[in-house]
């Protein structure tokens, strides 16, 4: 029905930058909110930065002034701009959205998950 793919996960060095995008595909009628979570090892999955389709967005303040997400809704699909990269945002990141799924009847929302993507920042 829905699927999210992503990419740009890789090896960085600590201070550096990378740049995470997440298309999702499928029967969509709409997409609500957008975003992007990390699980680190040994560690439950976290929130890393939300987007509402108006724009509006909340980061985890650990990456505040950091990161920056953001969206194209015609194309849905979400970014996430890392900057200055810490050794502690090494995790695998995983894109989410919650999805108005369209169907031959009624359509529902359901929130989708994308396979993830390893974000490792060497000290």
């Amino acid at each position: 029905q829905v699927q999210l793919v992503e990419s740009g996960g890789g090896l960085v060095q600590a201070g550096g930058s990378l740049r995470l995008s997440c298309a999702a595909s499928g029967s969509i009628l709409s997409i609500n909110t957008m975003g992007w979570y990390r699980q680190a090892p040994g560690k439950q999955r976290e929130l890393v930065a939300v987007i509402t389709s108006g724009g509006s967005t909340n980061y985890a303040d650990s990456v505040k002034g950091r990161f920056t997400i953001s969206r194209d809704n015609a194309k849905n699909t979400v970014i996430l701009q890392m900057n200055s990269l810490k050794p502690e945002d090494t995790a695998v990141y995983y894109c989410n959205a919650r999805v108005l799924v369209a169907t031959t009847f009624v359509p529902y929302e359901n929130d989708y998950w994308g396979q993830g993507t390893q974000v490792t920042v060497s000290s």
